[in-house]
């Protein structure tokens, strides 16, 4: 097998950057045109959906020529379980990740030996933008194991040339201990999993501002603006964002800059975006809001074509790095709530919820239905110290913003500290109780 990486190192800090546009769009356009030949050639999938929809590799002349492509969606993925996707002998792949399955058949994803060292370069490169450098100390507390966050964050470290705590996620207790003792400079962990150690750590008398971490490197889920100015408050450190997938690598696809703070860089050299309308499929231009689509140009286990996130965000062109900018993640399609025939999503509540002060991030949505009409109930729990008759006007607050920002009435359940379930991972802030059709 043929790699179009052989010339074309990407080692952190690597002037790839700061290309300009027609440099890395020439990259783009090699690399693409590789990777459409690499999975039509090896994976039977790609062969009958590209022959389905009438196009071949040889057809992609321009970066624009992609739109004539198949998607792929996630449940291409399950149909080909456990390996019909990899596009190498198994003897060749290194690593093997997979989601939880919860929701189906687990999407596994393979890795060459290649693709873990690319994988560790990016993080690496993801890192260092948002201001972790060598000799850093870096608690790691998202999940190791099938995940992809734990490993994936972990070897992007050791790559910069950070020491690694790999504590992984759990035992709240353990990692603010961790955290006191080994005084490490940065986390990378799911924000709302970082406002749970906040939460301990108040609780236990110590005031979070006088940890030693000045970076939070925060992925997994999305978050508000909102919840930045309350983590960078509570901890006195930089919040940024980091984002990725497990069927398109890992962590580290993108990367918020923390000098701008203004959206994530996408990797362009190893993966081409795609905005699409999402319920046309039609590719949208850059600057409008629609589903997030990934084609991996470097990968060589897995070539991933058109790959449909769920993820609604926008693409914005370059600032502290020429690559473009994705915007934060404001929802996915899949935890979009459709209420009354206004669209709204849980990260829409959770920029509400924080401007009242008498309410915490944590917060859950529980839909259900009362005859044929679906109701919202937002579920959230007070901050310490707030009294329980100031419930009823925090709610009357709550309930008034959504009505006037969103056009939707709901109704506002408050409760005590600690009265929402903590998660020490993806917090789950959708809860569907509506009876299965």
């Amino acid at each position: 097998m043929t790699s179009v990486l052989s010339n074309t190192p990407t080692a952190p800090g690597d002037d790839i950057e700061f290309a300009t546009r027609d440099r890395i769009s020439t990259l783009q356009l090699q690399r693409l045109q590789w990777s459409l030949k690499h999975a039509y050639d090896n994976v039977p999938h790609y062969r009958t959906a590209f022959d389905a929809a009438g196009v071949h590799p040889t057809d992609l002349k321009d970066l624009s020529d992609l739109a004539g492509f198949p998607f792929t969606a996630k449940a291409d993925l399950r149909e080909n379980y456990p390996f019909g996707m990899l596009a190498v002998p198994q003897d060749k792949v290194s690593r093997i990740h997979a989601s939880s399955g919860t929701t189906g058949r687990p999407t596994v994803v393979g890795y060459t030996s290649n693709d873990i060292s690319n994988w560790a370069d990016l993080v690496a490169r993801s890192l260092r933008a948002a201001g972790v450098r060598p000799a850093d100390k870096v608690h790691v507390a998202y999940g190791y194991g099938l995940f992809t966050g734990g490993l994936g964050a972990h070897y992007g470290a050791e790559r910069l040339g950070c020491t690694v705590i790999p504590m992984s996620g759990g035992m709240t207790d353990r990692q603010i201990q961790l955290i006191e003792d080994f005084e490490p400079d940065a986390i990378m962990v799911t924000p709302s999993y970082m406002l749970t150690i906040v939460d301990a750590m108040i609780k236990k008398g110590i005031d979070p501002a006088t940890t030693s971490l000045r970076t939070g490197v925060f992925g997994a889920e999305p978050w508000t603006e909102e919840m930045r100015k309350e983590i960078e408050t509570s901890l006195n450190m930089d919040a940024v964002d980091i984002y990725g997938l497990s069927e398109v690598m890992g962590p580290g696809v993108a990367m918020e800059c923390v000098e701008t703070k203004d959206g994530l860089h996408i990797w362009e050299d190893h993966f081409y975006p795609e905005i699409i309308d999402p319920e046309t499929g039609a590719v949208l231009p850059d600057g409008e809001e629609g589903e997030l689509v990934f084609t991996s140009l470097s990968k060589e286990a897995m070539p991933i074509i058109r790959y449909r996130t769920k993820d609604l965000t926008r693409l914005l062109p370059g600032t502290a790095r020429t690559m473009r900018r994705m915007k934060k993640v404001t929802g996915r399609t899949d935890d979009m709530i459709i209420l009354r025939g206004v669209n709204l999503f849980p990260t829409q509540i959770e920029e509400l919820i924080l401007t009242v002060p008498a309410l915490s991030p944590q917060f859950q949505c529980v839909l259900e239905r009362a005859g044929r009409m679906d109701n919202l109930i937002v579920k959230v729990e007070a901050r310490p110290g707030v009294l329980s008759d100031q419930h009823a006007a925090a709610s009357m607050a709550l309930q008034t913003l959504i009505k006037n920002r969103i056009g939707v009435t709901v109704t506002v359940d408050i409760v005590g500290p600690e009265g929402i379930e903590r998660s020490v991972g993806k917090a789950k802030r959708l809860i569907d109780k509506r009876p299965k059709i």
